[in-house]
């Protein structure tokens, strides 16, 4: 069973929930129906050095709505996720994901009045051991 999050911290999850990055020029709007859906960590070589809670959504759910051109890509190993960050402050806003590129990872810290520390029992996946790697 999903675990979905309609409030964090009093906060109401909006159906469309604005998301930003630290100093404000990367602003995304995310369709979220269903609140945070399965927030989690990974363990991963950059996930261990970001610390974001991250959630998901379909490529369609996530629109970028201001600063496209402060945000950056960076890719490594295999090349396929893009994480994608704020030029101007460093912040990790999202990232399309290795495991389902049909899906953004997006930083729940950069949802608007969310504070990620107010999510209760976030679990950590094996980002080390990753999925995609059993098929090689």
């Amino acid at each position: 069973m999903p675990k979905k999050l309609s409030e964090v911290g009093g906060v109401a999850i909006q159906r469309r929930h604005r998301a930003t990055c630290h100093c404000g020029a990367v602003a995304l709007e995310l369709d979220l129906p269903d609140g945070i859906v399965n927030p989690r960590r990974c363990d991963c070589s950059i996930c261990r050095r970001k610390g974001a809670i991250v959630a998901s959504v379909p490529l369609s759910g996530l629109h970028v709505v201001q600063g496209a051109e402060h945000l950056k890509l960076y890719q490594f190993n295999t090349n396929t996720a893009r994480h994608y960050f704020c030029s101007n402050c460093g912040v990790h806003t999202h990232h399309q994901r290795r495991s389902n590129p049909e899906q953004y990872g997006y930083n729940v810290g950069c949802l608007e009045g969310v504070n990620p520390y107010d999510l209760p029992n976030v679990p950590t996946e094996d980002g080390v051991n990753h999925p995609s790697d059993s098929a090689r």
